[in-house]
């Protein structure tokens, strides 16, 4: 489904247009955060690319949001800083100016992945911090199930990554996160337990993938999922997830230090 980019987007997907609602939906989970925390370090400056309305940054750190969509810079609370109207491609700032640089599920929206992440090295003293998921996991959702473009969309825009860590460089690690069943940040996978959420439209509006896929077609999903939901099929099937307090999907940290 194309689109014109209306609000500065730099990628595929019009936050103008599906970002309305992102922070109501979208909220960061402490224990990600933690997981994050932790990769940074001892940073203490971190420039935060794709930083949207602010997620996963931590007023402790001296954090310079970097972020295109207006929409997402509008959602950003008066707590944290003012977003610098920037891509990742493009980053405004001198040589090594930070201690840290992150980016959390951003980098499947940049124009040319090999670009934003050679600036965010470049701007960068320590750690590169990416969080993003495994394109080679995000069908071993029961979702795929019931709604397989949705999936299939994201598994071609999320970069492979090993081209995330050979484009980073130095010594790279690569960590599955854990995704808690009460997860505040409403990506699909955070629903595993929940499936009921994604009848939500602003649910799914929160989840770009979503966004490439027909109204129609996403109607014909959504009602599958509510049938099973409604008889009792999805619980017979996946029902065990509803006691799982966490899962290991396909989500993941990437760091990379020189």
């Amino acid at each position: 489904m194309n689109r014109p980019i209306s609000d500065g987007s730099a990628g595929d997907a019009d936050y103008g247009t599906i970002g309305a609602g992102y922070s109501t939906y979208r909220q960061p989970d402490p224990r990600i955060a933690a997981a994050i925390a932790q990769a940074l370090g001892e940073a203490r400056t971190v420039v935060n690319v794709g930083a949207g309305a602010g997620s996963y940054e931590a007023t402790a750190l001296q954090v310079t949001p970097v972020e295109p969509s207006r929409s997402m810079r509008a959602q950003r609370p008066p707590h944290l800083a003012p977003a610098v109207d920037a891509t990742a491609e493009s980053l405004p700032f001198a040589d090594d100016t930070f201690d840290a640089a992150m980016t959390t599920f951003s980098v499947h929206q940049w124009s040319d992945l090999t670009a934003g992440l050679t600036e965010m090295r470049r701007v960068a003293r320590g750690p590169v911090i990416v969080l993003t998921c495994d394109p080679d996991l995000v069908r071993d959702f029961w979702l795929y199930a019931y709604a397989p473009l949705v999936l299939d969309t994201e598994a071609r825009r999320y970069p492979a990554l090993s081209d995330i860590t050979d484009a980073l460089g130095g010594r790279a690690t690569v960590e599955r996160v854990a995704i808690p069943a009460d997860c505040s940040d409403g990506f699909n996978e955070a629903y595993y337990a929940r499936p009921e959420r994604l009848l939500d439209p602003g649910a799914r509006q929160a989840c770009s993938a979503w966004s490439f896929v027909e109204p129609v077609v996403q109607e014909q999903y959504v009602d599958r999922l509510r049938h099973d939901l409604g008889t009792g099929l999805w619980d017979e099937r996946y029902g065990a997830l509803r006691q799982q307090p966490s899962l290991h999907g396909s989500l993941v940290l990437v760091r990379a230090v020189l």
